[in-house]
């Protein structure tokens, strides 16, 4: 089975209890339960985690181009402005693997500050906007495109 870690910045241990008017209901964990159903249905095997830690966040995609694992990547607020995060993030790109930047809400629609990510441009692709179904289509996306 292909791996793709399942990546998770600031915050987003929070799900289901903070601002679930715009995040949702749902809480990581049940996210991260539905993300690994639907990685199975498509023969991935994906391996979700979350931190608030910047460093941590890019040995995580370290560790994605050193086992040749995919990722989907929601960066939460470090999408503006962490270039640490961003460097990181090509060097997936970079190898010939595939990284999906992911959020819940649409960033574009939102305070202009959140309107720019630093990741879009080494990213394979984006899915914004759909709530926790961007996971899903983010996973459907890495699979078709395999």
């Amino acid at each position: 089975m292909t791996r793709v870690l399942l990546l998770n910045g600031p915050n987003l241990g929070r799900l289901g209890v903070r601002e679930p008017e715009i995040y949702g209901s749902t809480t990581l964990a049940e996210l991260l339960e539905s993300a690994v159903g639907w990685g199975e249905r498509l023969g991935l095997e994906v391996d979700g985690r979350q931190t608030d830690d910047e460093s941590e966040l890019v040995s995580w995609l370290h560790e994605a181009v050193d086992t040749r694992s995919h990722v989907v990547l929601n960066p939460a607020a470090f999408t503006h402005y962490s270039y640490a995060m961003r460097d990181a993030a090509a060097q997936v790109t970079d190898v010939g693997l595939l990284l999906v930047e992911v959020h819940l809400s649409n960033p574009a629609a939102r305070e202009s500050f959140r309107h720019t990510s630093v990741v879009a441009a080494v990213a394979t692709g984006t899915v914004a906007g759909f709530g926790t179904d961007s996971y899903r289509l983010a996973l459907e996306a890495v699979a078709a495109r395999l």
